[in-house]
């Protein structure tokens, strides 16, 4: 049973993100995620100019005219989100703008008939929500983003990487939503590059990176619940982030800005590339 305060925020949610859908990354997202592959559609009689290699010797052998195989672009891309639920991820905004980002791009998913999947991971993986199509199918992604439980508090994108390359064979659009307080992961970083269309988006709040000066403070890891005391009297520290290795097909998201700017210019590049 959903609660009426939840039942709104699934539908500010839902109504925020089909806005942006329906204004900006409709288009963006057709042209930045175009089809992987070539469907087999039907065999027709070879015509002086067809590519020769596309002939299919076995009925042409068999009727002695030559026939050749017609393909279609796969359209239907399967997107999947890959969603870090670590407790990290539930400091300030963080969450709300996880679910925000999620159902705006399983919802231009949702627009360009293509499947979306999830899968929710901490120190292990703890959901998978199968790909599906459809308005209620990202519903139900927005609910369990915003009112999932964690069993773990801690968060292993190594292990999350692994699993999905495990269970999903098909090449597939896959986001990886985290704040990548994690490290060790590279490998399967890479192994999940060269077999899926893979792209990382990194969401951040501010304080996570800047500790100001002036003062004595006690910190507590969410995660581990190990507490730290340091004596900043001087001046502001800023936190670097563990290196996750390349750049590339990497988005920053802060929450204290806009996320519509870094997707919308995402999309575009992927579209001129």
């Amino acid at each position: 049973m959903v609660s009426s305060e939840l039942a709104k925020k699934i539908r500010r949610i839902e109504i925020t993100s089909q806005k942006l859908v329906d204004e900006i990354f409709s288009g963006e997202y057709r042209s930045g995620f175009r089809g992987k592959g070539m469907d087999f559609e039907n065999i027709r009689q070879y015509i002086p100019g067809d590519d020769v290699r596309s002939i299919d010797w076995n009925v042409t052998a068999k009727y002695d005219k030559a026939f050749v195989k017609q393909f279609v672009e796969e359209r239907e891309l399967n997107l999947f989100l890959l969603i870090d639920m670590s407790r990290s991820n539930s400091f300030g905004r963080k969450k709300e703008f996880i679910a925000e980002i999620a159902a705006t791009l399983a919802l231009s998913a949702t627009r360009n008939n293509d499947r979306v999947g999830v899968v929710f991971f901490t120190g292990s993986v703890e959901k998978l929500i199968p790909s599906q199509s459809g308005r209620r199918h990202v519903l139900s992604i927005i609910e369990n983003i915003l009112n999932f439980q964690p069993q773990q508090t801690g968060t292993d994108i190594a292990q999350a990487l692994q699993y999905f390359n495990r269970i999903e064979k098909k090449r597939s659009v896959v986001f990886l939503i985290s704040d990548f307080l994690d490290e060790g992961y590279e490998k399967e970083l890479k192994a999940s590059a060269n077999r899926h269309d893979l792209i990382r988006i990194r969401v951040v709040d501010r304080a996570e990176e800047r500790i100001p000066a002036g003062a004595i403070f006690t910190f507590e890891d969410l995660e581990t619940g190990e507490t730290l005391v340091m004596d900043n009297l001087k001046r502001d520290l800023r936190v670097e982030p563990p290196d996750g290795g390349s750049k590339r097909n990497l988005i920053c998201i802060y929450t204290d800005e806009d996320y519509v700017k870094p997707l919308r210019q995402f999309f575009r590049r992927r579209g001129r590339a």
